[in-house]
């Protein structure tokens, strides 16, 4: 089976002998650790959904294989596409979704905020696995929804020591906020204060070895490393920095403008207002909270350095707002944006290239 390029979208076709024709099959799958909830639906041209057949399977190389031949039962028709949708968590589904690309059936992954807002549209007040399933299948039946792509093995790898070394370092802040609550009480156990301290030395010497595997890493693929050499020349911005918006886009595989990019981050802009009333405007924070996260810096960096043009827009929106955050946040999308288009061009930076603002100043707001 062949998969499609970049959407599961139907031409409507009306058959000579005026029968309503099939547009589309869909199977929504609700994942969990141990098992996948399948639900295999179909619409035609009437816009009508039906659902055909659900079950339990389990999350395993076995289970698969019965996926498989439990929904070709269920295709009358050849020619009519297919797709399955499921809800990204964590990292539960990503062998499935391995298993499917392999098999080379067209396969989308919605995030769960998405999903939720398509059942509460549906008037759905029950969450139930089997609910979930149903839902995920009319979804890929009714929307135009972008097919997922395999990442590639390095990216991944990248990805997986990129998330280690935050884990490491959230430890270290752990150890030593707890380590200092033991030092100052009434009584201090000095056995606990030296294990702590212990502690915190192990995880200095594996942030260190993690941060040279992450460099030995890029090094050792020759595009990657071209890649993270363009997004580093603008000055306050590092590798590290570079490594976990490369790890966690997936390369920008699924990215196709700066608009979705800013959205996936969670950096696109809520407004609250009805009627005479005016509530707070700032981002959603709906999104990839790594790439915030390691934007914070970055940030900080460019405006300290004066880097043209995020000391320019740092000022515009400081003087517009007085709020300095709300100027910083500002700075890491226009930083977020740059790097994509940096990584897509395939060049280094340029401080005299001016990128159009997508947002006037009154809504770059934290």
């Amino acid at each position: 089976m062949k998969r499609g390029n970049n959407s599961t979208s139907t031409k409507l076709t009306t058959p000579s002998n005026g029968a309503v024709k099939l547009l589309k099959y869909c199977v929504g799958v609700d994942v969990s650790k141990d098992e996948l909830e399948v639900c295999f639906r179909s619409i035609d041209q009437a816009q009508h959904s039906t659902i055909k057949g659900s079950r339990t399977i389990s999350n395993s190389k076995k289970g698969f294989t019965g996926f498989i031949s439990w929904i070709e039962k269920f295709r009358k028709e050849l020619d009519v596409p297919l797709v399955v949708v499921m809800e990204a968590t964590g990292v539960y589904h990503e062998e499935f979704a391995y298993y499917l690309a392999e098999k080379g059936y067209p396969l989308s992954i919605v995030v769960p905020n998405k999903a939720k807002k398509y059942m509460q549209s549906l008037g759905l007040k029950s969450k139930t696995d089997k609910i979930d399933a149903s839902g995920l299948a009319q979804m890929g039946c009714e929307q135009r929804l972008l097919l997922w792509q395999k990442p590639n093995e390095e990216t991944m790898q990248l990805r997986d020591l990129t998330r280690y070394l935050e884990f490491l370092h959230h430890q270290m802040t752990i150890c030593r906020c707890r380590k200092e609550s033991y030092e100052h009480r009434g009584v201090p156990t000095d056995a606990v204060v030296k294990n702590l301290n212990g502690l915190i030395e192990a995880l200095k010497k594996q942030i260190k070895e993690v941060t040279k595997q992450i460099s030995q890493h890029i090094q050792k693929h020759p595009e990657l490393a071209n890649k993270v050499l363009n997004i580093t020349s603008i000055q306050g911005v590092g590798e590290l920095t570079a490594a976990v918006i490369i790890g966690e886009m997936n390369d920008f595989a699924l990215i196709e403008n700066q608009r979705q990019l800013v959205s996936f981050c969670g950096y696109d802009v809520v407004e609250n207002q009805s009627g005479k009333r005016r509530g707070k405007v700032g981002i959603s924070k709906k999104g990839n909270g790594h790439v915030r996260r390691i934007l914070h810096m970055p940030a900080l960096n460019v405006v300290r350095f004066g880097v043209k043009p995020f000391k320019d827009l740092f000022d515009r929106v400081f003087k517009h707002t007085g709020v300095k955050m709300k100027a910083y946040v500002a700075v890491q999308k226009k930083l977020l944006t740059i790097i994509y288009t940096l990584y897509k061009k395939n060049e280094p930076f340029d401080p005299s290239y001016n990128i159009k603002q997508e947002q006037p100043l009154e809504i770059l707001a934290a």
